[in-house]
């Protein structure tokens, strides 16, 4: 069975042998088995957990490389009255820890009627749509979740 031991990220290289297709959720692993487009498998087993965002590549044993591409999902594409209100629509779904991609002039979330309805609530343009999801990865992305960088430590109780 074909390995994958790390990964390169999206624009560091131009050929990958096979093709994966992951919802957002799927793109966060450590040791999985993934399915390829083709019907292949590839075992991820990377030494520590990893958020793979699209365009990025699994990088098998023998160097083969194997894109990742992100599934099309069932989404909001939530949309404001201008910048400000948007500003604070993100400040909304951020205070409930929701996974969410922040663009220019909307924001892209998964779909859970109860948001919606707060969304809804507080003005903001609500619409049901399928695409790609890449959500913002988050202050600590890469680091892990020690908070042991620049001498700032505290204890999760």
């Amino acid at each position: 069975m074909k390995r994958a031991v790390s990964h390169a990220h999206a624009g560091t290289f131009t050929q990958a042998a096979g093709r994966v297709v992951l919802a957002h959720d799927e793109r966060h692993l450590r040791r999985r088995l993934l399915t390829l487009e083709d019907g292949g498998e590839v075992l991820v087993d990377f030494p520590a957990a990893v958020v793979l965002a699209d365009g990025d590549a699994l990088v098998l044993e023998d160097g083969a490389l194997v894109a990742v591409t992100a599934a099309p999902e069932p989404l909001y594409a939530v949309t404001a009255r201008d910048a400000v209100h948007l500003a604070r629509l993100c400040w909304h779904l951020g205070n409930r820890h929701l996974p969410a991609e922040i663009g220019k002039d909307r924001i892209l979330i998964g779909r859970d009627h109860v948001i919606r309805d707060m969304l809804a609530g507080l003005g903001a343009t609500v619409t049901e749509i399928v695409a790609p999801f890449s959500p913002e990865r988050g202050a600590y992305h890469g680091h892990g979740h020690s908070h042991d960088h620049h001498g700032h430590r505290h204890h999760h109780d």
